[in-house]
């Protein structure tokens, strides 16, 4: 893996990074909270690491993923209360508290709407490309 920046996937980062900071100040229960606000997190976490790094697509959905996953089972532990972080807000916020199964689902369709997007990005791109070489 190499550092490497671009500017359209930081962009996206930064925008959805908005998003989701007003979803978790302004709307404090429901859907869009707790379900959507994941879904768009594992978006987020991608367009990070596509926007810092050259991994390809595949390589930052599954790395994305398992951080996903990896935050959400260790909140069947009491890992906040391993570093004293138990009342904190922005601990809270950023690592969650409670596990569900639903935030799972939520992050694996984020990864996929992302692979869905980006192939078809990709296939777009080469049609592109062809009528270009065509001309």
């Amino acid at each position: 893996m190499k550092f490497q920046f671009n500017k359209n996937y930081l962009v996206l980062a930064h925008s959805l990074f908005l998003i989701e900071l007003a979803i978790a100040f302004i709307i404090k229960t429901g859907f869009i909270r707790y379900t959507f606000g994941d879904y768009l997190v594992v978006i987020l976490l991608y367009a990070i690491l596509r926007g810092c790094t050259n991994l390809n697509v595949r390589e930052s959905s599954i790395v994305v993923l398992l951080i996903a996953y990896g935050i959400e089972l260790l909140q069947l532990t009491p890992f906040l209360t391993y570093f004293n972080l138990q009342d904190s807000f922005t601990a809270k916020l950023i690592f969650g508290s409670t596990f569900h199964v639903s935030d799972l689902l939520a992050y694996t369709l984020g990864i996929l709407t992302v692979i869905a997007v980006e192939s078809s990005l990709s296939k777009l791109q080469n049609r592109q490309n062809i009528r270009l070489w065509k001309l």
